[in-house]
């Protein structure tokens, strides 16, 4: 069914057959409303071709952004949403496993600084598809950015002269985020060798596939999965947790949190904050392998 179809189609039997008040239709409403807009950026257009990984997504970029509460119930309002369309419709339930963390967040997720290179270097260039394959991912890690904010990102947006790209996040919001020097050429490269034979009609999206057409969220997942397996990474890498990465890479490297607050686009320093706890974990690790009051006397004589 098509995604405005079916959300007009259960707000519908919210009113007639359950008789919710116009007050729970609302809220409803506004949070289908936006887990359709963001379907809708992944290029989703029916309801069949939404899967868990994309349910998840939502769920995981809404609570960098909103109260846990608030996630939960956005949670709850797209369970019942595909609750609707699994019963009348019988359509598959990508919200069954769907699950909310409530309370304390757990710790980010991130690679090593010894993974990422690993990661970077391990595409063949020489290879235009490689190369793009290669300039997404720096971006996306180089710049924190969300797998979506990437597959949209526009060509006016960024400014490789002055080193910065214009980022349009959540809600609209802009932020502008330095592009380190590193990260520079295979971008740079990508966007005047690959791109131009990649484009098979105008657009002014920055990251295009061979077929000249956008980037889907699932293809990068897809890519990251077959990479981890072909690395060998004992921790498959999502997009998400390059965002984590570079979050917790700058936090090591001495940036200042509402720095990094800025350059990820949290509304709530409280949000970034957990990656303090990251660099706390790593210290109180770091402090029980090398303390000699943990160790033994063969560690001492080594």
């Amino acid at each position: 069914m098509k995604i405005d179809k079916a959300l007009d189609s259960y707000l519908a039997d919210l009113t007639i057959n359950q008789g919710k008040s116009p007050r729970t239709i609302a809220g409803y409403r506004n949070d289908l409303s936006q887990y359709v807009s963001f379907l809708k950026e992944q290029g989703i257009k029916d309801t069949k071709e939404i899967g868990h990984e994309l349910t998840e997504g939502f769920i995981i970029e809404e609570s960098e952004q909103k109260k846990s509460t608030s996630v939960g119930r956005m949670a709850a309002s797209i369970r019942s949403f595909h609750r609707y369309l699994n019963f009348l419709h019988g359509e598959k339930d990508p919200s069954r496993n769907l699950e909310i963390h409530r309370g304390a967040k757990t710790l980010p997720v991130y690679a090593t600084v010894s993974e990422i290179s690993q990661l970077m270097d391990s595409f063949d260039d020489s290879d235009p598809v490689q190369m793009m394959q290669h300039a997404l991912l720096e971006m996306i890690y180089a710049c924190g950015m969300r797998v979506s904010e990437a597959c949209t990102l526009s060509v006016n947006r960024v400014d490789m002269n002055a080193g910065f790209v214009r980022i349009l996040g959540k809600g609209n919001k802009e932020r502008i985020v330095p592009i380190p020097e590193g990260s520079k050429e295979i971008l740079s490269r990508y966007f005047h060798t690959v791109r131009p034979v990649f484009m098979k009609r105008k657009t002014n999206l920055f990251f295009i596939n061979r077929f000249g057409r956008k980037i889907t969220r699932e293809s990068v997942e897809e890519l990251l999965r077959d990479k981890c397996i072909a690395l060998g990474f004992p921790e498959h890498i999502t997009p998400h947790k390059l965002r984590h990465s570079y979050a917790t890479h700058l936090l090591q490297g001495g940036a200042d949190l509402r720095s990094i607050q800025e350059m990820l686009g949290h509304a709530d320093i409280r949000t970034t904050e957990i990656y303090t706890h990251v660099a706390n974990r790593q210290l109180f690790e770091s402090y029980a392998r090398c303390h000699p009051g943990t160790l033994d006397d063969e560690d001492l004589k080594r």
